[in-house]
């Protein structure tokens, strides 16, 4: 397969063709913010906190779907770049209803971390207090929409990796949220084969164990590394 050639940060890296700046970054040993991607399922560019800048174009690109190219030159961290994923994350916590104090994934949670590592200590922006849904209907899991980020990891994990398709996302605009079945109650759903999948893949407390109190959401490695090798290594089933 043909070589590309670029500059990340001013760093020279060769990968081949058809690989995004956020694989060409990671090989590189560059890190670049992300909440939206995960290893081993398809990247949406949803939240865009992996946007990278490029001399020759004004727009922002998000690195995690944005393909290599012959002689790019690519920034991942300057103060535009900080300024606007701080500004992201302002956003995400002034849009929900984000309580780390009594959330199941505090100490444990990628949203959480990214605010720490981008330096937020509160939101410029009005907060919505949104009113949403806690559904506890399944047996095992719940979802509590206050968390959510509409990443859309579960939606992807469940349909790429467990083939089941229970997630997707409902609505529109601000009334938009992830959904089971035909916006059915979880627990009702049979599609749903209680794999966990989802619940390792959320990156907050929104999708969570029953029975699990504050900080005590504890994430199963061994899923999540089954998630990154499923689909090289064909292991389909549960």
């Amino acid at each position: 397969m043909p070589v590309k050639t670029l500059k990340i940060d001013g760093k020279e890296i060769a990968i081949e063709e058809g690989a995004t700046l956020l694989q060409a970054a990671k090989e590189a040993g560059i890190r670049i913010p992300t909440l939206c991607h995960l290893d081993g399922i398809t990247d949406i560019g949803a939240c865009r906190l992996c946007l990278v800048e490029m001399t020759g174009t004004n727009r922002l690109l998000p690195a995690c779907v944005t393909e290599v190219a012959e002689g790019m030159d690519v920034q991942t961290d300057t103060p535009k770049l900080k300024e606007y994923r701080r500004m992201i994350i302002e956003m995400l916590f002034a849009e929900g209803n984000h309580v780390c104090a009594v959330c199941v994934a505090n100490g444990n949670c990628e949203l959480q971390n990214l605010a720490i590592e981008m330096g937020m200590d509160h939101s410029r922006f009005p907060y919505r207090f949104p009113e949403r849904d806690v559904d506890v209907s399944h047996n095992k899991f719940g979802i509590d929409h206050n968390r959510c980020v509409l990443c859309t990891r579960c939606v992807r994990v469940c349909d790429e990796i467990e083939g089941a398709h229970v997630w997707d996302v409902g609505f529109r605009g601000a009334a938009a949220k992830v959904i089971t079945g035909l916006n059915q109650p979880w627990g009702t759903v049979d599609a749903c084969t209680s794999c966990g999948k989802c619940v390792e893949a959320c990156p907050t407390g929104a999708i969570f164990r029953k029975g699990a109190t504050v900080a005590e959401m504890d994430r199963d490695r061994s899923k999540l590394d089954f998630i990154v090798t499923a689909r090289e290594q064909k292991q389909w089933t549960r």
